[in-house]
């Protein structure tokens, strides 16, 4: 029966291997679980926010899948509003990738409220003047855009695409596909630049205060920009990471070159308006105050100089240079490091954005403010990992999400 399901041309693990995978993962995902219901029935007592961190480790993860599922939207906008054709053989994963990142900011946000069967406040009793409502509003429907673009993958297994109706319905989904691919390039434009926004609209926190445009500040934009150039350098690196879990190539070189090239320049653009950025903020915006450069970091392990240097240098001009140079992007072991940098260096900007903003003094009377996270966050945190590598597999396994697949691995 399990035979029957799998996509014709491929070859899939035992049913066995598959099995005993899901059960370990699984394992994992239920650790999450028992810690997101302590949450949901104990309260937010089971964490180690406190007066100081109102924001803590869920937000920065839920900031960090959000910019690494940019690539989603990105990857969508360069096939089918661009016309980079070449990308239709890695347009299934990064959809799948983006949906689990959406899926689990959403789960993450769900328990972060305390009380998840008032999740419905935020649509009915919207504040209008927040940039969080604007988040929850964009976030939804950007998932609900993700979810139609899931559809008819799942409608191509084997078995349901033998059903016409399934058949018709996916067909005629993947020819308006252009239009889910518009609507969820200018749904995310937003709520990844208010993410940002919120940081630099915060009173009271002058290490993310930013100047800006009318009621923006530069950080809105540069989270939307981040997200479009690191998005699918993370599709890349979890290709990568699916290729040698199975064995197998999975995506044509010429593929991969394109997408690292096209991340590689959005890298190098957005490196430098952050550069700009971080300039202007440590010698005029914060002097202006009455702030100089090292006010915001200190002589602690958590939140010396170095986490700026990580961002910027290792997260950011290094991969940049890496992938736009041809020679060393098309050096497989030089891209992926680059990859790996990249992914980093936006997580660390999540990081510092969300915890960092925190952790910094704003009286004279007052001191750096260390945070560790409870047991139970690390695992809510942890269970978004586990329940992604359960759909990847599953997906995988069932669904026909590379093309190119039957060509590169032909079954004797």
């Amino acid at each position: 029966m399990d035979s029957a399901l799998i996509p014709k041309g491929v070859q899939r693990c035992s049913l066995g291997k598959f099995t005993l995978l899901i059960a370990v993962v699984g394992a994992v995902l239920l650790w999450g679980v028992y810690a997101m219901l302590l949450c949901w029935i104990k309260g937010l007592n089971q964490t180690n926010m406190n007066d100081y961190y109102g924001f803590a480790l869920w937000i920065w993860a839920d900031l960090a899948v959000i910019a690494l599922g940019g690539g989603a939207f990105f990857t969508g906008f360069l096939k089918y509003i661009v016309g980079k054709d070449e990308l239709k053989n890695i347009i299934n994963y990064a959809v799948l990738i983006g949906f689990i990142c959406y899926s689990s900011a959403l789960l993450i946000l769900a328990i972060d409220i305390g009380q998840p069967l008032r999740g419905w406040f935020i649509f009915w009793h919207a504040n209008v003047h927040s940039m969080l409502t604007e988040v929850a509003f964009c976030l939804s429907c950007y998932f609900a855009v993700l979810t139609i673009e899931y559809i008819p993958l799942i409608l191509e297994n084997r078995q349901l695409n033998k059903v016409p109706f399934f058949h018709h319905l996916a067909h005629n989904m993947h020819g308006i596909m252009a239009v889910f691919a518009a609507t969820g390039a200018f749904l995310s434009f937003f709520h990844q630049g208010s993410l940002g926004g919120v940081s630099g609209v915060l009173f009271g926190r002058p290490f993310g205060y930013r100047e800006g445009v009318f009621v923006w500040p530069w950080t809105f934009f540069l989270f939307t920009w981040s997200a479009a150039a690191y998005g699918p350098s993370f599709t890349l690196m979890c290709t990568k990471i699916l290729e040698k879990a199975s064995g197998k190539q999975l995506v044509k070189d010429n593929v991969v070159d394109l997408l690292a090239k096209i991340s590689g320049w959005m890298i190098l653009t957005y490196i430098i308006a952050k550069i700009a950025d971080t300039l202007y903020w440590a010698l005029v915006t914060a002097p202006a105050r009455g702030h100089t450069l090292m006010d915001f970091y200190s002589n602690n392990p958590v939140y010396g100089i170095w986490i700026l240097v990580l961002e910027i240098v290792l997260g950011g001009i290094i991969p940049a240079i890496i992938l736009v140079v041809p020679g060393t992007r098309r050096n497989g072991y030089l891209r992926m490091t680059a990859i790996i940098l990249g992914v980093i260096g936006v997580s660390v900007n999540r990081w510092v954005m969300v915890l960092q903003v925190m952790a910094v003094p704003v009286m004279p009377f007052d001191f750096w403010a260390m945070y560790y996270p409870s047991w139970q966050e690390v695992a809510t945190t942890i269970l978004p990992v586990a329940y992604g590598i359960i759909l990847i597999a599953l997906s995988y396994r069932y669904l026909p999400i590379f093309p190119q697949e039957p060509e590169l691995n032909p079954v004797d």
